[in-house]
């Protein structure tokens, strides 16, 4: 398992851990019943403070990523297919955002979007 803190980025450190784990999950980097390291262990090798390792991993258990077994540490949950279908439904609608945006800057009309669209699907089928 690979987390980088970026000090520069803004973003809590927490978080970034936090969305690191998730992501190596999500992708299946990390695989069901993994082991984690250890919230201290993780802290050190991070250099700091396990406080802020602690509440990632209680984030990551809330949102069903990781499970903890009392005194032997934490794992990666089996996927949960609802939760994944969740994250990527919400990946798509930040694109359809962005796209709808960008078209909106490029005076595209609703169909020209969907033509693009049905365009794009032909050539994954």
């Amino acid at each position: 398992m690979t987390v980088l803190i970026d000090n520069k980025s803004g973003e809590p450190i927490y978080n970034q851990i936090y969305f690191q784990i998730k992501n190596q999950i999500i992708s299946g980097e990390l695989k069901e019943n993994e082991m984690l390291p250890s919230i201290r262990g993780l802290a050190k090798d991070l250099r700091i403070s396990f406080i802020t390792t602690k509440r990632a991993y209680e984030e990551l258990e809330k949102d069903g990523f990781i499970y903890t077994l009392p005194s032997k540490g934490c794992y990666v949950a089996p996927k949960n297919t609802e939760l994944l279908r969740e994250e990527n439904l919400k990946k798509i609608e930040d694109h359809i955002d962005s796209i709808a945006k960008l078209a909106s800057s490029c005076n595209l009309t609703k169909q020209d979007i969907i033509d693009m669209v049905m365009f794009c699907m032909e050539g994954n089928e």
